[in-house]
């Protein structure tokens, strides 16, 4: 699970101001500041290790409507290659995406990690929630950002984790990388 969030928790909308204005959510786009070459380079790492990807339907149809026709940064390729899972009560295959697979029920999430060779979420908080609630999150990558936003959706809500921290990367903006297990699988 990689997940880009403020200090007090809030995960929406990190990437432009019209990405998610859900209940009014002012901040769009908080997390720009925060890029730099240091957080590029642990994402590449992350995202060249292989594996599938899985997406809430939001998180899907917001990424495709920007990642695919990208031609200025390395991880158009990857993404578009990528076995992209999308979990959906309401969209219907096809999928546009290439190598997209539609997974209509959040319990056949458990098969699917057993199948992928790693498999790893990309924001889609509501996916996250209900995943964690079902003890299926077995990581988090946590890109914590040094701003507090008072408002907004946030991460850790409706569940409880016991984590341990184990790798921790800072970037030259002051955003913390930070890997966390469950307690169990640490």
């Amino acid at each position: 699970m990689v997940e880009n969030v403020t200090l007090d928790g809030v995960m929406q909308a990190p990437g432009r101001a019209d990405e998610d204005e859900r209940d009014g959510f002012p901040h769009g786009g908080w997390g720009i500041p925060g890029n730099d070459e240091v957080m590029a380079a642990e994402m590449g790492k992350r995202m060249g290790g292989g594996g599938a990807i899985m997406l809430g339907r939001r998180t899907y149809e917001d990424f495709h409507r920007v990642w695919p026709g990208r031609k200025d940064n390395p991880y158009t390729e990857v993404l578009n290659r990528t076995r992209k899972y999308v979990v959906s009560r309401t969209l219907r295959e096809p999928l546009p995406w290439v190598n997209s697979v539609l997974v209509d029920d959040v319990e056949a999430v458990a098969g699917i990690k057993e199948r992928e060779e790693g498999l790893s979420v990309h924001g889609s908080g509501e996916l996250v929630r209900s995943l964690a609630r079902r003890g299926l999150v077995d990581e988090y990558l946590l890109l914590i950002h040094p701003v507090v936003l008072g408002t907004g959706r946030r991460l850790f809500s409706g569940f409880s984790e016991n984590l341990r921290l184990v790798g921790t990367v800072t970037t030259t903006t002051g955003v913390v990388i930070a890997t966390y297990r469950k307690l169990e699988d640490a």
